[in-house]
């Protein structure tokens, strides 16, 4: 890992993106400036927010930036490249926007945002890497990397293309270790091997392994452990090894006490607490509205190409997630591959299938994540 990751860093990060809000929908600065004084005090130093979080980069400015030195703390930001009518000036015009919204100076680390197969090539075409190396330059970003949202192939890709990338920002939490429309444990892998540290994101999946399912609770309850459901799924992000922080998007005084109280003198899991989290997988594992054992029988004859146990499998995991989120894991494991359209209703699937389960009229339910 480069020199600047730090053993000894801080391992919780503060994501910006759910901020505590007002009743009339506007951030709540004060409570924000109180959580942010509890943060430092207990040792934390990595702020993270975006030019696409509304309302996040101004509400930084009026809880950190004027009120702590700029040398307690380090900012992050992104850039992003998304939609259409796109051009160079407006997208590089984000950055300068970033800094004033801020007016944090300089940042220390600055991402390309939301890199997926979707939109990948956009940060190509309008010279968007050359950009964060001409501002590492100028010495307005210190370190620059991205956050991504795809599969491994494409994860890999980037970072031959682009060695001088410093970090990446992965999804990482124990619901998705195995997940193919996820793919944390893989991505990670490969950040390792690219000796590149990693900054997590939805550790808690959106808030969803916060209050998990009562199948999953129960695991945690039977241990006796006064640590919070969030607290094992942050805390198992943070043991693995090349995180440099995992962010916590807190959004009340009491989630960023609770994120403290575990985070303040953080120790990796031990051995007996993996064996909870193993526990917890499989109890998510067995919640199956489709009860596919990922044999993969179905995949072998069929004419379309169609993966059906990895679409299974995000339909599986979709139950308290966003539509948006499995929307896009379903866009990963079908790349290049079948969808469930494509199916032709031929019947070798379910011929081939040990728990004959109705394959044909599943792939047509599955079909509304092509929306």
């Amino acid at each position: 890992m480069q020199d600047y990751l730090g053993k000894d860093t801080f391992k919780l990060g503060f994501g910006l993106m759910r901020l505590p809000r007002l009743e009339n929908g506007e951030i709540d600065v004060e409570q924000f400036k109180k959580m942010v004084d509890l943060f430092l005090e207990a040792g934390g130093t990595y702020f993270d927010t975006a030019f696409a979080y509304g309302g996040s980069e101004e509400a930084t400015k009026k809880a950190l930036v004027e009120r702590v030195p700029r040398d307690k703390y380090t900012l992050a930001t992104k850039l992003i490249a998304n939609g259409e009518n796109l051009s160079e000036e407006t997208l590089k015009s984000e950055f300068t926007t970033s800094l004033e919204r801020t007016g944090a100076g300089y940042f220390d680390y600055y991402l390309l945002h939301a890199l997926q197969r979707s939109n990948y090539q956009n940060y190509e075409k309008y010279h968007l890497w050359d950009f964060v190396r001409e501002m590492k330059e100028k010495g307005l970003i210190r370190h620059y990397g991205f956050s991504f949202h795809g599969d491994p192939e494409l994860l890999e890709e980037l970072l031959t293309k682009h060695p001088d990338a410093e970090f990446v920002q992965l999804q990482l939490n124990y619901a998705d270790w195995e997940n193919p429309g996820v793919a944390s444990k893989k991505n990670l892998e490969i950040c390792r091997a690219h000796g590149k540290p990693v900054t997590v994101m939805e550790p808690v999946k959106g808030g969803t392994l916060a209050d998990p399912i009562d199948e999953v609770k129960a695991v945690f309850d039977r241990t006796g452990s006064p640590l919070s459901y969030a607290g094992w799924a942050v805390r198992f992000a943070a043991s693995q090894e090349g995180i440099l922080t995992v962010l916590s998007g807190m959004s009340s005084l009491a989630q960023m006490e609770d994120n403290l109280s575990y985070m303040r003198a953080f120790k990796p899991l031990n051995e007996e607490e993996y064996a909870v989290i193993r526990a917890a997988q499989k109890a998510l594992d067995n919640d199956k509205a489709i009860p596919c054992t990922g044999c993969r029988y179905c995949v072998e004859g069929c004419p379309m190409g169609i993966p059906i146990p990895d679409i299974f499998t995000v339909l599986n995991r979709r139950k308290g997630s966003p539509e948006f989120r499995t929307k896009r894991e379903y866009t990963i494991v079908t790349y290049e591959k079948g969808r469930a359209s494509d199916c032709v209703a031929c019947g070798q699937c379910e011929g081939a299938c040990p728990q004959h389960l109705p394959i044909i009229e599943l792939l047509r339910d599955a079909c509304a994540l092509e929306g």
